[in-house]
């Protein structure tokens, strides 16, 4: 089986692209980064939803904490409302971070493919979000690396990137994913219950409601 890194941040969306990338006959590594975000729910959730899988899983630490600049990773309050531009819960170059670890560790399981949950339309206006960033990031890779620059060429898979949260939680729901394991809010309390009001939370709800699905979210 061919090796492939896959970004598990414990939400909805990482959920689904592990289940695709197994679906595709990928022999998983889940790879989690503990960068300092505002609570540890959701590492607690890519944990679980690791050991469900059966899927060797790693959590490496950043902290972006000491560098601030985000409602996740300073003391800035998470939006309650829908903002102009780009909110605050933006975290500078976390994509960017999070992919090169995912990189490195490619390397070395001499894995060629690294999948990530990224989302250009059901999400907040994120730079690095974008299909740009993925080719981009992509070009990067075999650029920098040992196994790009000897012919094997890694790719960025982004199976997630057109697909709007109903798909998201449709596709989730045929590959059989447990989206009550998972944690999308912001701002989550130690036990996994979402605040219902931030972004993540609104897209989420509205994600299960158009697919006609039963959420699983527990809330506050």
């Amino acid at each position: 089986m061919k090796k492939a890194v896959v970004l598990l941040s414990g939400g909805m969306d990482s959920a689904v692209v592990l289940a695709i990338a197994r679906e595709q006959g990928f022999a998983c590594h889940a790879l989690s980064v503990s960068y300092g975000q505002r609570h540890t729910s959701e590492l607690e959730a890519a944990l679980r939803l690791a050991a469900s899988c059966g899927v060797e899983h790693k959590v490496v630490s950043v902290d972006l904490r000491s560098i601030g600049g985000s409602a996740l990773t300073a003391d800035i309050d998470v939006p309650e409302a829908p903002q102009d531009g780009i909110p605050v819960t933006y975290v500078p170059a976390r994509n960017t971070i999070m992919l090169s670890i995912a990189l490195g560790w490619a390397e070395v399981l001499g894995a060629n493919d690294i999948f990530c949950g990224v989302n250009a339309v059901d999400y907040s206006g994120y730079p690095d979000c974008r299909p740009e960033f993925v080719e981009a990031f992509e070009r990067l890779a075999n650029l920098a690396t040992v196994s790009g620059v000897g012919g094997n060429r890694l790719s960025i898979h982004a199976p997630l990137m057109r697909m709007g949260k109903a798909q998201i939680a449709s596709e989730g729901r045929r590959l059989g994913v447990d989206f009550a394991l998972t944690v999308s809010c912001y701002q989550a309390d130690a036990q996994g219950r979402a605040c219902g009001r931030c972004d993540a939370c609104r897209l989420r709800a509205e994600g299960f409601r158009t697919a006609g699905l039963s959420d699983p979210t527990r809330y506050l």
